[in-house]
């Protein structure tokens, strides 16, 4: 379905431009990203009013990505089953409460699994060159502390989601 929307709008533009220098695949390819990326975010905000859980849902919305982008992780087959169980994940995340010895487990659970696995799965999703990936390591690991400090059960429970996201035992 997503497939489908994506590979219609770049027809579409490559119509209207058609000396523009990126192919239909690229395009394709882009839109998808979009449409999943803005799928999930709308969603999840949707239900997040319905359920009262909107700062929460931010929350989970916010630092999912943010980790996501220097640790990487693993992609789910279809772009329906990513908005499917994404937002289903980060809407359950923010009824979830953990106390501190919980948030202090998950975090310290969290931070192993970046230092083992992170980055994850990134070569043939960015043009991050390999000689950076200690580095994303290190961003990762203080991204993880930082949930440390502020000590609120949502991040918490994100950065484990995200980083058992990470673990790839084919390696």
């Amino acid at each position: 379905m997503i497939d489908r929307a994506a590979l219609l709008i770049a027809t579409k533009i490559k119509e209207k431009v058609p000396d523009h220098q990126a192919s239909v695949a690229v395009m394709k390819f882009s839109l998808e990203i979009v449409i999943n990326t803005v799928s999930i975010i709308f969603f999840t905000l949707l239900v997040s009013i319905f359920t009262g859980n909107t700062k929460e849902a931010a929350i989970a919305l916010i630092s999912f990505a943010v980790l996501r982008q220097v640790s990487g992780g693993k992609h789910l087959n279809s772009s329906v089953s990513c908005i499917l169980i994404t937002t289903t994940m980060f809407t359950a995340i923010t009824f979830v409460n953990i106390n501190t010895f919980w948030q202090l487990t998950l975090n310290i659970l969290s931070l192993i699994l970046v230092l083992v696995y992170a980055p994850s799965r990134i070569e043939k999703q960015s043009r991050i060159s390999r000689k950076y990936y200690p580095l994303l390591k290190v961003i990762s690991s203080i991204i993880i502390i930082s949930s440390f400090l502020i000590s609120n059960p949502t991040l918490t429970l994100t950065f484990f989601v995200q980083s058992f996201s990470l673990i790839n035992l084919r390696r």
